[in-house]
């Protein structure tokens, strides 16, 4: 038997960290938490200072069986569960299944899964944190506490099965408060005044900009008579020409926040398949031969982009090695972030110098293209700023001014590896003006007016509303994904079109709790108890009193809840069709996945089906079924008849109304990088969309 025990969390990783510790060490997995607070009940004792009561995990029995047996043979234990407040959770909890004494040095974290991180990590073993414990505590209690309370008011008075988490009540409200802005948007008629110029048959394009070298806003037609009446043909005089140099600097590695937002731009992946993922490349791939499993990234569960000075050096000289020095920054470590707890590195790769290259034929597409992702950030955040030359003119006719401007990359420096993305996909070409001195004479080719809409702000994509989340202080690096998960689980969003769109039934929802708790929903009353909840592992705040002094103010929001909420009928809408199956009037329902159709008949007729999205198509195939917009089991859109099964029409391009002009096929709509474009699926015909 092994001299020593070492307990982690995932099977994935034991293996590893035992071929890396020898033959001294037996390594075990926990997976995930041994104790929790039973999910029958509430668990807590409000009257004894809110004490918890832990029984073991169902089905962890055998589990906590195995490591009782391996314990009680090992010399010592080490408990190396993940470096954050839940890991720090399950290692006390380990700890008092095992009869481990706490405050012995029994607890061993590392960020990164590689040999030497490994090795120095057990050379460093230390007791168990206490605040961090404290602090995972409170968290669990406190959203018990909202969660048991409120959610069984909510199957009382709205429908079974709800639920009011404190950090979810939050996000729905920032989604349903969106929608409603949208809702009441009013649009501003505004104007734009474009010319094309011509420089000796090079053409460039301006903006008209002010009168008198003020700026003016164009918001009625008229608004732009008055501009054109003023102007003299269509001569402009250069009237003025900055040029300058401007340095664009690099952006800092990847946060669990600040990667899911760019994995979900720039991969188009969900937040739970980006941290699916990340703990993949966490835990370890077998990399083959002498390596063997070795963990690719940090641990990616942070909110710092602080590295090391030794994956400083390592990038210092990868960059040099394939760029040159002159591609080199200045090493930049990072730093904490106001309201960060920095408890360890930025999200990177174990080694800068593996690159994504030479891992692909190890890797999953997912998993490489994660990867590549993380180390292109990373590198690129060690190197030297973007120099870029850009150039302003002023143009002017009598005193009308219009502007052009212009840049070009003098020097790529960190976007030779990576430029980050933008949710406003923003163009990165260069767009450079001619050659242009003060007192030069253009001409221009056409002057088009255009007149615009202002446009209502955007329903949340999962990156925007990550971004927003941690930018309001809810909810913390490990918390993001769930949450998003849940409020689509229980049904009070969906996603249409990758954005987040309210149901009726979060909007019931929301309403209740507005109405009788208003604290849980306000975002300054949440962020200030996430404050709160961080200054317990930091050791400033007892958490009993924090839960105190919450249950104080909660308690009678909830007697008034139970006497007062009215019981509210959420009515079946009828769907205006009958049942094939028994004739009864068919209704729409809110499933987990949204609405449906379902017999009113039920329970005596179960006939449900989805609801069908016409697209104004008759079914080229039948001729007489309507094409509908349908959805795959990975949600991927198509298109199919109707009439399904009878006619098997099927469909992945948007179907088009009308015929080939040339041969009568069908026309379908294509997506490319210029945009959309209609094809015939039959002969060469194409043509493009406006």
């Amino acid at each position: 038997m092994a001299d020593y025990l070492v307990i982690v969390e995932s099977p994935a990783k034991a293996k590893t960290i035992e071929r890396y510790l020898g033959k001294k060490y037996k390594v075990k997995a926990s997976v995930g938490h041994i104790r929790d607070l039973p999910k029958s009940q509430m668990g807590v004792d409000v009257e004894k200072g809110f004490e918890p009561k832990y029984i073991t995990i169902r089905g962890k029995g055998p589990v906590l069986k195995e490591l009782k047996s391996a314990a009680k043979k090992a010399k010592k234990v080490f408990l190396a569960a993940d470096p954050d407040r839940e890991g720090e959770a399950i290692a006390w909890h380990l700890a008092h299944s095992l009869d481990i004494d706490e405050d012995s040095n029994c607890r061993v974290v590392f960020n990164e899964i590689t040999k030497d991180a490994i090795k120095e990590s057990f050379k460093h073993p230390r007791t168990i944190d206490g605040n961090l414990v404290n602090a995972q505590q409170a968290r669990r209690i406190l959203d018990r506490l909202v969660g048991y309370n409120i959610s069984p008011i909510l199957w009382k008075k709205v429908k079974k099965g709800l639920s009011a988490g404190r950090v979810q009540s939050v996000a729905v409200k920032i989604i349903i408060d969106r929608e409603n802005e949208i809702n009441n948007f009013e649009p501003q008629e505004y104007w734009s005044i474009d010319a094309d110029f011509l420089k000796d048959k090079e053409a460039f394009e301006g903006s008209f900009y002010g009168i008198d070298g003020k700026k003016k806003e164009l918001k009625t037609r008229e608004d732009v008579d008055d501009v054109l009446k003023k102007m003299k043909g269509k001569q402009f005089a250069v009237d003025k020409v900055n040029k300058r140099e401007r340095r664009r600097n690099p952006s800092a590695p990847f946060t669990t926040s600040s990667l899911q937002q760019e994995a979900a731009r720039k991969l188009n992946f969900r937040a739970r398949k980006i941290m699916m993922t990340a703990q993949q490349l966490y835990e370890g791939i077998d990399l083959g031969g002498k390596q063997g499993t070795t963990g690719l990234i940090t641990y990616m569960r942070t909110d710092s982009t602080r590295i090391s000075n030794t994956a400083a050096n390592e990038a210092k000289d990868y960059i040099v090695e394939n760029y040159g020095e002159t591609f080199l920054g200045g090493q930049k470590k990072g730093g904490k972030q106001q309201g960060a707890q920095d408890a360890h590195e930025a999200i990177r790769p174990t080694s800068a110098m593996r690159d994504p290259k030479s891992l692909k034929s190890v890797l999953s597409r997912d998993q490489y293209r994660l990867y590549k992702l993380i180390w292109e950030r990373f590198l690129a955040s060690q190197m030297a700023p973007a120099v870029l030359d850009t150039m302003t003119v002023h143009l002017t006719n009598e005193n009308v001014e219009f502007r052009a401007t212009g840049s070009k990359v003098k020097f790529k420096g960190f976007m030779k590896v990576y430029v980050e993305g933008s949710d406003d996909k923003k163009n990165e070409k260069d767009k450079m003006l001619p050659e242009l001195e003060e007192g030069m004479t253009v001409k221009a080719e056409e002057i088009n007016p255009n007149q615009h809409f202002t446009q209502p702000p955007p329903r949340y994509t999962e990156a925007r509303l990550v971004r927003t989340l941690e930018e309001l202080g809810i909810g913390r690096p490990s918390t993001y994904a769930p949450t998003l998960d849940t409020i689509q689980r229980r049904g009070y969003v969906t996603l249409d079109n990758k954005r987040f769109v309210p149901t009726e039934l979060g909007s019931i929802v929301l309403d209740q709790l507005r109405q009788y708790f208003p604290d849980i929903l306000n975002v300054d009353f949440t962020a200030k108890m996430e404050e709160e909840l961080d200054s317990v592992e930091e050791g400033k705040m007892d958490w009993v009193n924090i839960l105190d002094e919450f249950y104080k103010e909660f308690e009678p929001h909830l007697e008034k809840a139970e006497k007062e909420m009215e019981e509210i009928e959420i009515k079946d809408e009828p769907a205006g069709i009958q049942c094939e199956e028994c004739g009864h009037e068919m209704v729409y329902k809110m499933g987990r996945y949204g609405k449906f159709l379902a017999c009113s008949n039920f329970p005596d007729c179960r006939n449900t089906k989805p609801i069908l999205k016409k697209i104004g198509v008759t079914c080229p195939k039948c001729k007489e079924g309507d094409v509908v917009e349908r959805k795959s089991k990975k949600k991927r859109t198509f298109y199919g008849c109707d009439r399904y099964p009878e006619c098997d029409f099927i469909s992945w391009d948007k179907p088009v109304s009308r015929p080939c002009p040339k041969c009568e096929s069908l026309l379908v709509e294509k997506k490319s990088k210029k945009g959309v474009q209609i094809q015939c699926t039959n002969c060469e015909y194409k043509e493009d969309t406006q």
